[in-house]
Parts: C-alpha cells; structure tokens; sequence
C-alpha cells in the first residue's frame, strides 16, 4: 500500500475514515502461528488457517528453504484435550504423529504416506507427545470420555508408535506394552501435562494438579524411574504444590531436569540437581506463560550451557541467553517485543514466533551469537504503510486499592484524515480473555482495523493477568468482575482526564472471560456507552454447572466456594441485572461452543429484548470458542462496526451488510 505523501489529509470526523486495513485483507492474509519442533535441519509448525474453516496444518520448512504442508487436506492436526488443545503433533526423523480434530484419532503419517490411525474409534483424547525411541511408542497425555464417569479421566500413557494391521486396539488399561492397548504410566490426579523423557529414556518426568486449581495456580513437578519394558516405577515429587505454579520441565542434554516456577513469586527458571532444586534465574520477570495450551515452551537448550529464553517485564518481551553454569541472563538485540510460548533451538540459533509493534507476529530464526534475524513466516501478509500504523504506547495508571495496573493505548492514526478541531476520538476498551492471560504489543492487524478508521483503542492488562508476577495475577482471587471491571473504567478514565479521548463515546469490548467483563460492566455500572461480547459468560450458575472438566472448578478461585458463596454467583451475573443495562450491545456466539455454550448469549439476549432495551445478537454456525472461519471473522468485525456507527450516529464511508439492532428507538447516523 503506498500513499502520495504531497496530499493533504481531508478533513473528517473521527470513526468515519476509510481505512486500507479491511477485513477482507485481514481474513485473506492472517493465519494462526504455533507448536514449533526442529527435526534434523527441517522446521515444522501449525498454521490455523481461517481461509480453510480454520483448519489447523502441520508445515514443513526444509534445509533449503521450501516450505510445504505436511497434513493433508481432509485432516485438521488439533487436540480436544482441555477443549484448548495445543501440544497435538509430533515429529521426528521425518515421520509425524498428530491428533485429528473430526475423530480425535492418533495419526502416523509416514513420508510419501497417508496417514494411518493408530488409536480407537472412541472418545478418547491425545496431546502433548513425546517418542520413546527405546520402546518404540509414544508418551501422550490422554483424556478419556468413554468410561462413563461424570467427568473425564486424564492420565499419561505409554502408546503403540505404529498403525494396528487389523482391527482398531481398544482404549485404556487393556495390555502390556507388548501389546497393541495402551499402558497406563500416570493415573489419579485430575490433570497431566508435560510428560517429558530423559536423553537416557531411563527417567519420565510430568506436571499434575487437582481441583480446584488451575495450572497457574499450583501444579507439582514429579519424577519416575522407568523400568526396562516401560512400565512405571517409584515417583518422588520435585517441586511445587498448592502455591506454587510449576511451567515447562525440560531435560537438559546431559539429563538434568529444568522447570520455570514462581516460587518467588516470579516466573523463573530452576533445575533438580544431585537430588535439590536450585535457582539458575531469581530476578523480577517472567520467564513462564499460564498453561492453557499444551506443548508451550518460553526456553530451549542450544547447548548444556546456553539457554535461550523468551523474557517479559512490564508487559514487553524480549529475547535473552542464559548461562547455565554463571546464572547470568544477556538480552539478545532484536526487534522483538512481543512473543507467543514456542521456542526452539539448535546450534548457535534459535526459532521463536515473535512480533514488534510495528512487525505482526511471525515465524523467525534468530542466530545467537549475531542476533541476525530470518523471517521464516509472518502471520499477516497484508502490507501496510507504516504511516497507517499506530504504535501502542504502554500506560500505567492508579486503581482501587492503590495499586497500579496495565495496558497499552492505540491512538486513532491515518494520514489520510484529519479531524475538526476540538473533536476526540471515541475510545474501544479491548479486555482479553482467560481471564488469566495477557495482551502484548505485537502488531496485530484488527487493533488497525480501528485506529485506522478514527478510533482510539486500548488493551487493558487488567489484575489477574500474566507477566506482571504472581501477587498481580492473584489480584483477581475471588474478585472476577470486580478487579476486571475497575481496572476497565479507570484505564479509561486515565485517558479520558487527560483530554485523548471522548468520555461520551467509550465502547468495552472482548471474548470468553473479556465477554463476562463486558456484561458484568454494563450491568454494574454506567460508565460505558456500548458494548460487545464475544461469548461471554452471562450466567456464573449456568457456566459452574455446563462447562468442561478442565475449567469446572475455575469459578471457585475467581469468584467463591460453590454452593456456600452462591449468591456472589448470583450477584455477579449479568443475567440477573440486566433492567441496569443503559447502554446498547451487540453478542457474537459460536453455536458448537462447549466452553460458554450458546444458551450464555441467548439468556442476555432474551432478557434485552423483554426489557426494550437496545440488542444485537449474531450466531455462527460451526464455530467453538472463537471463531475460526474467515466468513465468520470478517462479519463479527463489520458488524461489530456497524454496530458503533449506529450507537454513536456516524457515517461509514463504505456499506457494509447491516446489523439488525432490536429495540433502537433513538435516531443514529447513516450506516
């Protein structure tokens, strides 16, 4: 995209400036990065593909650069595990294994091969693998639905590496591994992950936890011996517990075991040693990610000695090498800020998925000792003039109880337009999901979509999320919107008292545990003028009782006991409060969700309309929890837009397909 710089820019109001950052272009040229693994000197990694139905690709980049898709059309590498899956491929010398998401099945896929089923046509479940070369079988999490217990059984499981010639096996404890079943290593905690070999094969390690807690909250770090045929023996606990989150364990080449925990409150890395554990990095960063995924790394071993990490602090990343041996920890000079939890290494390089503000996240291969960067792959292939850009500024600003919270703010920037004097811009609060998580400032194509069109954006890190240290991610400890909602509206504000934005016209958006704060703020508070949820949560007694076993228990350390604290459930669902709503919003839903089931939106969205209060409601067929259909993320951000348009009386200066908005009675500016 270029622009004829000698041009001067047309006189507009704010939100009603045509922008080259469409949504079109974005769907077209956005893909999803993830799950990095080297083999030899090939890389291989997923692609989720919204161009494809948001079907998920294992791709290979060869030694001579050739890049080309290893799972074959038909096939979608993606794990249920969790719901979230992650972790659902393995490669080595050339073969792949991968979890297929229509039938949940194990494939082998051989070179030049179809691939083959190597598990049972039933309800059960892998990620997260690892080879066991010296018995020939796979290592896997698993999570079986077929037993008709109430919930689903999660253990670790030694699996046959190559397709059965006859029949399909039968799942679960049925044989030695001699035979063609699995055999069952790990067995009796709620959850696993991480199941990692020794260079030896002589020792498995894995991380477990039990509800209530989520991985962030406590896990335990536990150590086998493996007897000759595989078979489990005597455990012992190395670290962790009911405080203490323990993220990524890692066998050194020399087989020493390493792990990231925030003991110190702190995501830092530590190793077991000669039977102890001591500290390699104690500082005040966060080495470690919140583990919804399966298969995350933020460190890898480019030798005995040298590590390679990903860092953040304040909310921005880095890349840095630590000395294993001296405990000193040397950033790398790249021009990265941003980094999703995959990292690799071999020698003298490593590869990561990074981004910058003004670089989307990509595929990259950093050489250690020059800093000399590759881009192997970008996420966004839309090329945008960087005069288009608008570059987050990172803000600190006071909330309740005195402590200082987070975000980054996108001013309106097109060189194109300029706005009447005196006029601010209207201002989208962005909230992230999790609600354990966190945004970064990585360029990410839809917060232009935005800014490009004369709205301010801001990305709230509100208490609760990562990458701040454990004491801010505990902020949100029974304080689930609360926490969330006050540090939405004081973000705002922050801005707002500052004369940057229009206190008249601020929207509050996002998905999943972002959709609840949505709902919840609109129903406890008047501040915000519109609204957006993206499968939120309306009902916390609905969601308690009809969500999936990995998050069932998350409530209880969000919001309180169930059932003796039920009327704080009550008290902080939306559904219940809906005659407060003032303010008009528009609800997006995945009809395929089993995370926040369709029933969360259409509870709001009937209760809206009874009231005569202003609603808008979109449905997409096929879709879960997030949407991944190019189709579907172009609608949700159009009508999104038109929906402001029509809230906050502007023009849009192109059509787009309408929004039907029950119950809007005021007059609005033409679409």
């Amino acid at each position: 995209m270029t622009r004829d710089v000698s041009s001067r820019p047309r006189a507009s109001p704010y939100g009603t400036w045509r922008s080259p950052v469409t949504a079109d272009a974005i769907v077209a040229g956005v893909i999803g990065l993830s799950q990095i693994q080297l083999d030899g000197d090939e890389i291989f990694w997923v692609e989720q593909r919204p161009a494809e139905a948001g079907r998920n690709v294992v791709v290979r980049r060869g030694a001579g650069g050739v890049i080309d898709d290893m799972t074959p059309v038909g096939f979608n590498a993606r794990t249920r595990v969790h719901e979230y899956g992650g972790g659902a491929y393995l490669v080595r010398q050339g073969t792949v294994w991968f979890s297929n998401f229509a039938d949940q099945r194990l494939y082998r896929q051989d070179p030049g091969r179809p691939p083959m089923p190597i598990t049972p046509e039933k309800d059960i479940r892998q990620a997260d693998l690892t080879l066991d070369e010296r018995r020939q079988r796979l290592i896997a999490v698993r999570e079986d639905h077929s037993t008709g217990s109430a919930s689903a059984v999660n253990s670790i499981v030694g699996l046959p590496a190559t397709p059965h010639p006859g029949p399909s096996p039968q799942g679960g404890r049925e044989t030695a591994q001699g035979g063609r079943g699995a055999l069952t290593l790990v067995e009796g905690n709620d959850f696993y992950a991480a199941p990692r070999l020794s260079p030896s094969g002589s020792q498995l390690c894995w991380l477990t936890w039990n509800h209530p807690n989520m991985p962030w909250d406590g896990t335990e770090l536990w150590v086998a011996e493996l007897a000759d045929d595989g078979g489990p023996g005597v455990a012992r606990k190395v670290a962790g517990g009911d405080q203490e989150s323990i993220f990524q364990p890692a066998w050194s080449p020399e087989g020493v075991l390493y792990f990231i925990s925030d003991r110190n409150n702190w995501w830092n890395l530590y190793r077991w040693r000669a039977g102890r554990v001591e500290a390699v990095i104690e500082q005040p960063v966060e080495l470690g990610a919140p583990q919804w995924l399966f298969g995350m790394a933020t460190y890898a071993f480019e030798s005995e000695q040298r590590i390679v990490c990903q860092v953040r602090s304040k909310g921005v990343g880095r890349l840095a090498v630590i000395d294993a041996n001296a405990g000193r920890l040397h950033d790398l000079e790249t021009p990265y800020t941003a980094f999703s939890p995959f990292i690799q290494a071999r020698s003298r390089q490593a590869v990561t998925i990074a981004g910058s503000p003004t670089e989307p996240v990509s595929l990259v291969a950093v050489q250690l000792d020059s800093g000399r960067v590759e881009v192997l792959r970008r996420s966004a292939e839309l090329a945008v003039n960087p005069s288009y850009i608008s570059v987050p500024e990172a803000i600190e600003f006071p909330t309740e109880g005195g402590v200082t919270a987070h975000g980054f703010f996108y001013p309106p920037k097109n060189p194109d337009y300029a706005p009447p004097a005196g006029d601010l811009p209207p201002l989208i609060v962005y909230v992230h999901g999790g609600p354990t998580g966190a945004v970064s400032n990585a360029l990410d194509l839809t917060d232009q979509f935005w800014t490009t069109r004369g709205f301010a954006y801001l990305v709230v890190n509100y208490g609760g999320s990562t990458g701040y240290g454990r004491e801010y991610r505990q902020r949100l400890n029974r304080q689930w919107g609360v926490v969330d909602v006050d540090d939405s509206i004081n973000a705002a504000r922050y801005l707002i008292d500052r004369g940057r934005v229009d206190g008249n016209r601020v929207a509050i958006t996002g998905g999943s545990a972002g959709g609840y704060t949505v709902l919840r703020a609109l129903t406890s508070t008047d501040f915000f003028k519109a609204g957006a949820s993206h499968y939120g949560i309306s009902d916390l007694e609905v969601f308690h009782a009809d969500t999936h076993k990995f998050e069932s228990m998350y409530d209880q350390s969000l919001i309180g006991r169930w059932p003796e604290d039920r009327q704080v459930y009550r008290e902080r669902s939306a559904i219940h409060f809906v005659d407060r709503i003032m303010s008009p919003i528009i609800l997006f839903q995945g009809l395929e969700d089993k995370i926040v089931p369709p029933n969360q939106a259409e509870l709001i969205v009937e209760a809206m309309r009874v009231k005569g209060l202003p609603v808008a409601y979109i449905a997409f067929e096929g879709e879960q929890h997030g949407f991944r259909m190019a189709k579907n993320i172009k609608r949700a951000l159009e009508a999104e837009l038109y929906f402001y348009s029509r809230i906050f009386g502007f023009a849009l200066p192109d059509p787009i397909e309408p929004v039907l908005i029950d119950n809007l009675k005021q007059p609005a500016g033409k679409p």
